[in-house]
């Protein structure tokens, strides 16, 4: 916390340093931002990765979002209204929005939306928020009435879903629409062209109605590793990017980079975890995954892979949230404990061949991760070690980002999988955790099911109170560890780079992407032209 609050500081001045220059902000030029994986899909209420999500939240709005001290305030609603106890929200929409087609955005557009998320037809991981509501009226172009069947605390920021066109999309196959890669939204950048695994080129909207950004253009490119994409960094081949640990701390103290980028370190609200398939019976007893968490040292993880950037969590919060139950203890690295729980559950090396084995079945199985991260690569093999240690076989399997989830998560092929959740500001995980939650392309992936916990999630939705909620989510996180579905690993440190000729740039609590629309690049440092960006 003591770096993070220097940090602060640090950019304080900084911001400090730009007002006397915002006066001349230039347009033109070009961001280009690296990322290991592709998107899947541009259409909001598919958009369940990274990727698709940095792309979709450019080109399409929600009804509100956070500001920079996390917030809420309106996006495409001008203002709410919060009546009869919460179980009525009455939306104002703006009215000088328009599609970039050029059609005008209206309430007609949000009821479309809501449709799509409550379809059963359409694989969307989001549609939990949307049950709850009871009824939608367009009481105008401009006015709506959401009543939700009862009290419901996460509604009013479940409305920061991207909103879509109706025009556009009321006769489409959500599941096989050309409009996943060729979207047209209401948001500051416009959809140009994707070439698969390749890039993802965006426009600045001149009609934006909170303002034109001053950046031309967006370009996503795809570079498949890290290794690569700093290399990448080196030669002023991307704008801006994540570091890793090593990167951070290691290969970035040179008067180059110095000179070029400017370097963040930002705390992260999200954890990465291994989370077993609880469909494979390896997994179903919980004192064999409670065993495999006393197996690994995740301080030796932090240490050596993270470099210690990063922090142990118990999950499924983050340690900043209010509703992290800080009283839960980390199970301590001890193998001998771990040997004594499988054990207990009948896994012993009955054949001397330094496996454990049951019934004469070996304890093997296999990790998958996504390509191009070399952290979780290296936590995986940390991970296979000490498990070896203990007698338990691990494989890993290295995969394609867009097939690792479409192909792997999303039908449910994996004995355990490593990988990591960016959580909403709000607590309710409902759709992580929640037993209803295990249909192909929904959150629930490794088929979790406690009685209790889900009805502790919908209570949790049920009360205003924050107190009272942050109860119900600390009993939750009690249980869900107790019941180790995941071993929680870490919650790592955000490090991005940003070129320097890019101002504007303010690190809050948020983060440092929340005013991109305001970073501008000076005419005289500007890089690209548009002739430059070809298909």
């Amino acid at each position: 916390m003591k770096k993070i609050a220097v940090f602060i500081i640090t950019c304080f001045l900084f911001s400090h340093c730009l007002t006397s220059a915002q006066e001349v902000k230039d347009t033109g030029d070009t961001i280009v931002v690296g990322s290991i994986g592709d998107a899947r899909s541009l259409i909001p209420i598919l958009a369940s990765d990274s990727a698709s999500g940095d792309i979709v939240g450019l080109v399409f709005n929600g009804l509100i979002k956070y500001d920079k001290d996390i917030n809420l305030i309106g996006d495409l609603a001008e203002s709410w209204q919060i009546a009869e106890g919460g179980l009525v929200i009455i939306f104002k929409l703006r009215k000088n929005v328009r599609w970039h087609d050029g059609t005008p955005f209206s309430a007609r557009d949000v009821e479309f939306t809501f449709r799509k998320l409550i379809d059963p037809d359409v694989k969307t991981p989001y549609s939990g928020d949307f049950q709850k509501v009871k009824a939608i009226e367009v009481i105008d172009e401009y006015t709506l009435k959401v009543t939700y069947k009862e009290p419901f605390s996460p509604g009013l920021s479940s409305w920061g879903m991207g909103i879509m066109p109706k025009h556009i999309l009321e006769n489409e196959d959500f599941n096989n629409t050309s409009f996943s890669r060729n979207p047209i939204g209401t948001g500051p950048y416009k959809f140009k062209f994707w070439k698969t695994q390749e890039k993802i080129v965006l426009e600045a909207n001149e009609a934006y109605f909170q303002s034109r950004p001053f950046i031309d253009r967006y370009i996503y490119r795809i570079i498949p590793d890290q290794a690569t994409l700093f290399l990448e960094a080196q030669v002023e081949g991307v704008d801006l990017s994540g570091l890793t640990p090593f990167q951070y701390k290691r290969q970035t103290d040179t008067a180059f980079f110095k000179n070029t980028f400017n370097k963040y370190r930002l705390p992260s609200f999200g954890f990465t975890y291994l989370g077993f398939n609880l469909k494979n019976p390896l997994f179903k007893d919980k004192k064999v995954r409670q065993a495999l968490d006393y197996a690994l040292d995740k301080n030796e993880i932090i240490k050596g892979v993270l470099l210690g950037l990063g922090r142990v969590c118990t999950g499924p919060f983050v340690p900043d949230s209010w509703a992290y139950n800080q009283d839960i203890s980390v199970r301590d690295f001890n193998q001998d404990k771990a040997r004594h729980l499988l054990k207990g559950a009948g896994w012993q090396d009955t054949d001397r061949d330094g496996w454990l084995d049951r019934e004469g079945k070996r304890f093997e199985f296999t990790i998958i991760t996504n390509q191009g991260n070399e952290q979780r690569k290296a936590v995986a093999e940390i991970i296979q070690k000490r498990l070896a240690d203990i007698g338990i076989k691990v494989k890993i399997k290295i995969i394609e980002w867009s097939a690792f989830i479409s192909e792997f998560i999303d039908k449910r092929k994996f004995d355990a999988v490593l990988l990591g959740w960016s959580l909403s500001r709000d607590p309710d995980n409902y759709d992580i955790w929640h037993s209803s939650k295990t249909r192909e392309g929904e959150f629930n992936f490794i088929s979790y099911n406690n009685k209790k916990v889900d009805d502790l999630l919908v209570k949790g939705r049920r009360t205003f109170n924050q107190a009272e909620r942050a109860r119900l989510y600390k009993e939750i996180h009690e249980i869900i560890y107790e019941d180790a579905p995941y071993i929680f690993l870490y919650v790592p440190d955000s490090l991005p780079i940003v070129h320097k000729r890019f101002k504007g740039i303010k690190p809050e609590p948020l983060g440092i992407g929340y005013n991109f629309i305001k970073w501008w690049v000076p005419d005289s440092e500007q890089k690209y032209i548009r002739s430059r960006i070809k298909r």
